[in-house]
């Protein structure tokens, strides 16, 4: 059995263009929901849909036409007391703390979890759904997606930073047998939507 699964990210929204770390509760910005709508169709056919909880991914997945529950295990990692601020806020306050948490995968100076406690946290997401059978398709936050690879490769956590994923392009895995392989972000829209 080969289970498949198509990560989706979220369209733009002023959290993600302003480096802030969301809150969950920040809307697509009217470009995000341009394109996200522009982009309908577009995802392969799907045996599941599922969503982070951000009102980003849940209203990216709407405007793409696609339904499904929203599942807690796939939210983005809980960044503690630092919700809702922008990254320059944090590194101007505590930029010891941020350093560390961006050298250190098992470091967490906000309170939340660490990226160590983050991609566990995808990985064993993964391994259960790697028992399904067919495409799950899933719009998550980007660093989901980043999880998910490191996971799927075997790659260290120490690399999570240095994966960028791009708002709505769709990244693959498909795997049995406790083996994953990877097709890349590929775009959602027709390029002159983009």
């Amino acid at each position: 059995m080969t289970s498949r699964v198509t990560f989706i990210s979220p369209a733009m929204n002023a959290s993600l263009r302003r480096a802030r770390f969301d809150d969950g509760r920040t809307p697509l910005d009217d470009t995000g929901t341009a394109r996200a709508r522009a982009a309908a169709g577009t995802p392969p056919p799907a045996a599941r849909v599922l969503t982070s909880p951000s009102l980003r991914c849940r209203e990216t997945a709407e405007e793409l036409g696609l339904h499904g529950p929203t599942v807690p295990e796939l939210a983005g990692p809980d960044v503690g007391r630092w919700r809702g601020r922008t990254l320059d806020e944090v590194s101007a306050a505590e930029p010891e703390s941020v350093g560390r948490w961006l050298t250190d995968p098992g470091c967490a100076p906000h309170g939340g979890e660490s990226v160590r406690e983050f991609c566990g946290r995808i990985a064993r997401w993964l391994t259960d759904v790697e028992e399904l059978d067919g495409r799950t398709v899933a719009v998550v936050e980007p660093e989901v997606v980043r999880a998910a690879v490191l996971h799927a490769l075997g790659m260290p956590e120490a690399a999570f930073w240095r994966l960028d994923v791009a708002p709505l392009t769709a990244t693959e895995l498909s795997g049995r047998s406790g083996r994953w392989n990877l097709r890349l972000g590929r775009p959602l829209a027709a390029p002159d939507a983009s």
